[in-house]
């Protein structure tokens, strides 16, 4: 388990490592899969190891999607389905190819209740979702596409930003488009807008900052928030 260099791992003592030696497996899926079809996130609780792998609703009528998460190393999941045992309507897909450690999710609610060592990592890491969730929220019901891109584009290259450092790298710009609520052609717009700026170079998949202050000008009201 240290191969993988997970927080979590760090904080255990040896004897409740065993235990996730003794009951984790892992299990890997390719890229563009969708897993979890069935029952499995109400018999398994996951750990990203490597990989990326997103979460998303979609409107059925109009096609439109929104990406809620993109879970990369050392992301947990389904936590809402450990709390309270609800199925929820988000749909999964791989983005990267991605590799889990798969526990059963009757003994990581055993661990919820007994585990101290487990409980430090685990709650934080909630609140730091639920945060990321209501930040969501209102960057879509209060700015608009160009701000949110902006900002985006800001927390990318923000080491301390746990759940957007890096997230763009090889990213589709539809699965940017998915990220900010909108499509893709939307995106470009923006992007080719901040090309004739001099703010950003933009390639296939990868998006390069020029000037940083240009950009925080662009959304410096969301990011004081």
């Amino acid at each position: 388990m240290k191969y993988y260099n997970i927080e979590i791992f760090k904080e255990l003592d040896q004897s409740f490592e065993k235990q996730f030696l003794q009951y984790g497996k892992v299990v890997s899926f390719k890229k563009k899969e969708t897993p979890f079809m069935s029952d499995e996130l109400h018999r398994y609780f996951y750990i990203v190891l490597k990989g990326k792998i997103k979460t998303s609703q979609m409107n059925l009528d109009t096609g439109k999607e929104i990406t809620l998460n993109i879970y990369r190393h050392g992301d947990m999941f389904d936590t809402l389905i450990l709390l309270d045992g609800e199925s929820h309507d988000v749909l999964y897909e791989v983005l990267e190819k991605v590799e889990l450690l798969q526990l059963p999710i009757e003994k990581v609610r055993e661990w919820l209740k007994t585990n101290e060592q487990f409980n430090r990592h685990f709650f934080p890491y909630i609140a730091s979702q639920i945060r990321h969730q209501e930040t969501l929220a209102s960057d879509l019901a209060l700015y608009s596409t160009s701000e949110r891109l902006s900002k985006l584009l800001i927390q990318n290259i923000n080491p301390s930003n746990h759940h957007y450092y890096q997230l763009l790298q090889n990213l589709s710009k539809t699965e940017i488009a998915k990220l900010l609520g909108t499509v893709r052609h939307v995106v470009e717009r923006h992007l080719k807008e901040l090309e004739k700026d001099d703010i950003i170079e933009n390639n296939r998949k990868d998006i390069y900052v020029k000037n940083i202050n240009g950009l925080l000008e662009k959304s410096e009201h969301l990011l004081l928030e």
